[in-house]
């Protein structure tokens, strides 16, 4: 089996955000970092080289694969901000309704910038993943 390139590193977190060349998505990736971190109650890691990941789980499919995978996480990317939120949309129908402007990718979130969003709408979303993903509830915010 092919190992996952994406896995923690000791990359700086910071040094990483403070290397984002757009000035308003550097500010918008420095309130998603302060938002998850109240939400997981997690410190943010470097997972590869482009993604700040929160918490950590082990996963185990039933074909055998199996690694681990940060809780939730977000990378800015040249496109937009992308939000891992890896149990899906589904079951979060109406707070995906007072978002805003956004689109969604299989376990993505993605959003150009943070004036587009409900911010109370996205912890609220980021939150419920986290619950989903851990099977208890989420740090008190």
């Amino acid at each position: 089996m092919a190992e996952l390139k994406t896995k923690p590193t000791g990359d700086s977190v910071d040094g990483f955000l403070q290397a984002v060349p757009d000035e308003r998505k550097r500010r918008d990736s420095y309130a998603i970092l302060e938002m998850m971190k109240k939400v997981t109650g997690e410190p943010p890691k470097m997972w590869g080289r482009s993604i700040v990941g929160f918490g950590a789980r082990h996963y185990r499919y039933e074909s055998g694969r199996e690694g681990d995978w940060f809780v939730t996480g977000f990378s800015p990317r040249k496109q937009s901000l992308t939000l891992y939120l890896t149990q899906g949309f589904e079951r979060h129908q109406e707070l995906l309704s007072r978002l805003g402007k956004h689109k969604l990718g299989k376990g993505c979130l993605y959003i150009n910038k943070l004036g587009d969003v409900d911010a109370g709408a996205l912890e609220e979303l980021i939150a419920r993943s986290v619950q989903e993903e851990m099977g208890t509830e989420a740090k008190e915010r």
